[in-house]
Formats: C-alpha cells, structure tokens, sequence
C-alpha cells in the first residue's frame, strides 16, 4: 500500500466516524484492534466510539494534520463541541471547547489494528 493509499483509506475511517456508519467500521478496524494499550477488539472499539458520540453528540473529527508512512499513520485531529457533563474529568457541562487530539494508528491487513492517542486536555482546562 503506498503513502497515498493509506491517507486515503484513513480519511475514508474519518468518514465513516463522522458519519457514525458503525456498519461500515469493519471496513476500516481490524478485529483485534488495541487503544493505548488496551485490547478492545472490534465490538468494544465501536462501543467506545458509540459512547464518545452519547457524551458528545455534535462530535465531529477534523482532520488538521495527517502523514502516512506504511503501515503507520500519524494525525492531528481538531474539534469543536459540546460536551455533556464532564469530559475528561472535568466539569464542561456543555459549554463550547476547542482541542486536538495527537494520534498514531497501526495498520495490519489494510485495517487500523493499534491507535495511540493523546487528548490536549490542557485546552480545555484553559477554556473552563
């Protein structure tokens, strides 16, 4: 797969988020896929994002930064949204905040088999 091919599969799962097609994330996920370190498989990853969409709700990724260098990607993601209650632990209750989130993904077999990611929670105290 080259570079391109990569980042255009990438921003296809991107769509997929947004759109919340969570019938199509196979598509883009592979089965044993692990979040910093943590097995969740296919199931608990899309519960994650199933949650992340019920905490949020006008949750939507922007991709700021994207580089792909088989079999990795590295993304910035940027977002604008209301969360409910506490986000991150902190009490956003659903005021507008603005942050990124830094992450790499792994892919096995076309799919995204590993992410690591990193929410700028410094943003969203400062904004509180």
């Amino acid at each position: 797969m080259t570079r391109d091919d990569l980042a255009n599969l990438y921003r296809g799962y991107i769509d997929c988020l947004n759109a919340q097609d969570w019938s199509s994330l196979g598509r883009f996920v592979h089965d044993d896929v692990e979040h910093n370190g943590r097995r969740l498989g296919l199931a608990g990853y899309r519960e994650m994002l199933e949650q992340d969409y019920l905490a949020i709700p006008d949750l939507h990724f922007a991709i700021e930064l994207l580089t792909a260098d088989p079999p990795h990607v590295a993304s910035r993601l940027r977002f604008d949204c209301t969360p409910r209650g506490k986000f991150l632990g902190l009490p956003v209750n659903g005021r507008r905040v603005t942050f990124a989130e830094n992450v790499f993904y792994a892919y096995l077999d076309a799919k995204i088999v590993g992410v690591w990611s990193v929410i700028d929670k410094a943003a969203v105290e400062a904004q509180l």
